[in-house]
């Protein structure tokens, strides 16, 4: 019969494994020196963005990690780190990742990836400041509209002109 310690071990390393493939992006961080109340902020914010933190032992999770093929990523687990598993918008996991990490200094973003891409640090500041989704959707529609309000504006202000001219030559007939 296996230890305890071994069998947990074992069944955590196939969860990781198991929401690697699962997942469209992973997050790595560092928790070290952030409260336990925080923390319990932080897996809410993260349940809000529809992802989870799995918090794990550094050697069974860069075993997962290279059992996967996400080698590259191995080298950010150091310290207490924490992996969030996302299937939804890595943006707004990412916003909320950072917008944490602001107000609590305890918290530092190591890496991750994106639909098997590895980013750093600097990649997922760089994500958590794109607008949002919807705020682009409205730049496409307000680029495809003005175009079309342009020739509806031109066109009104000839109409305009025309009807002023008309009226021009009718005020010069009864005078």
């Amino acid at each position: 019969m296996k230890k305890l310690g071994l069998l947990f071990k074992e069944v955590s390393e196939k969860r990781i494994k198991t929401s690697l493939k699962e997942s469209d992006s992973v997050f790595v961080i560092n928790y070290a020196k952030l409260s336990g109340p925080d923390l319990n902020t932080l897996r809410l914010t993260l349940k809000d963005n529809k992802a989870n933190l799995f918090v794990i032992k550094n050697t069974v999770a860069r075993r997962a990690l290279k059992d996967s093929g996400l080698e590259a990523l191995v080298g950010a687990i150091d310290g207490p780190c924490g992996l969030i598993f996302t299937k939804e918008e890595p943006v707004d996991v990412s916003k909320a990742l950072y917008e944490f990490a602001k107000t609590h200094e305890a918290l530092k973003l190591q890496g991750g990836t994106l639909k098997d891409k590895v980013i750093d640090k600097k990649d997922i500041e760089t994500l958590a400041k794109l607008p949002s989704k919807e705020a682009l959707r409205a730049k496409v529609v307000m680029t495809l509209n003005s175009p079309i309000f342009g020739l509806v504006y031109v066109l009104n202000q000839t109409l305009k002109k025309f009807v002023y001219c008309l009226d021009q030559i009718k005020q010069k007939k009864t005078v």
